[in-house]
């Protein structure tokens, strides 16, 4: 499946095909930026589709690409297990943690729960 726009909890989301291209750059994190402008107010990534460098907080390229995220005015949410990469680094839970207090950045384990995020947030 492409990267589709598809309408979640009433808000429109641009899914990311957990098959797609690894988001390895700041660029190819723009281009799903560029994608959800077609009307997306949020864009869902698979945490498959990110670079490992994106879980390892000391290369800054998650914060790279989540101020690229916040800049665009454009919720990020990561999508699916990351449990490995969070018991590796108590940085990357205290990040996990905060963000999920937030508005901008979600991490979220699957679709259903990003549902329920944006319904609860309605």
């Amino acid at each position: 499946m492409p990267d589709l726009i598809q309408e979640r909890a009433g808000v429109p989301v641009l899914v990311c095909d957990p098959t797609g291209p690894r988001v390895a750059t700041t660029g190819q994190a723009l281009d799903l930026i560029g994608a959800a402008f077609a009307g997306a107010e949020v864009v869902a990534v698979p945490a498959d589709r990110l670079d490992p460098s994106f879980f390892s907080l000391g290369t800054r390229f998650a914060g790279e690409i989540m101020q690229k995220f916040v800049n665009y005015r454009l919720r990020l949410v990561v999508v699916g297990d990351i449990t490995a990469h969070l018991a590796a680094s108590s940085a990357l839970r205290a990040l996990v943690t905060e963000s999920n207090r937030a508005d901008h950045v979600w991490f979220v384990p699957d679709l259903d729960a990003l549902d329920e995020r944006l319904r609860a947030t309605a």
